[in-house]
């Protein structure tokens, strides 16, 4: 069982940075991919980055490749990911997610789920 609690969220202008933190509770937590998805009102939850349970291993959605980066520490059980350049269509609840495969970018991939934290980004 991994309960996770998503922090970081909040409000800036175009541009502008936030980094997300998701601390997990859990022995297990370094044995699980990590991921983080977004949603807005009205549309599917999508797939923003993962990263294996090493660390080794990460990939991005196209659109935050190269503004996005996702890490991890596992000892402190926390994933992080920080966002760079931020624009209003990055204006979404931010949820992270694990999941025991190596890789999964499709959220029915993933097992455990956290309640979000908002970020808005501002013209």
């Amino acid at each position: 069982q991994v309960q996770l609690v998503e922090s970081g969220g909040g409000l800036v202008q175009a541009g502008g940075s936030l980094r997300l933190s998701c601390a997990a509770s859990g022995r297990t937590f370094y044995s699980y991919t990590m991921g983080w998805f977004r949603q807005v009102p009205g549309k599917e939850r999508e797939f923003v980055a993962g990263i294996n349970w090493s660390g080794v291993n990460t990939y991005y959605k196209h659109s935050v490749k190269g503004r996005f980066t996702i890490s991890r520490d596992n000892v402190k059980n926390t994933v992080y990911l920080q966002m760079n350049s931020l624009k209003p269509e990055d204006t979404a609840v931010y949820h992270c997610a694990a999941t025991p495969l190596e890789i999964a970018t499709m959220t029915d991939e993933y097992q455990y789920w956290g309640q979000g934290t908002q970020v808005t980004v501002s013209s």
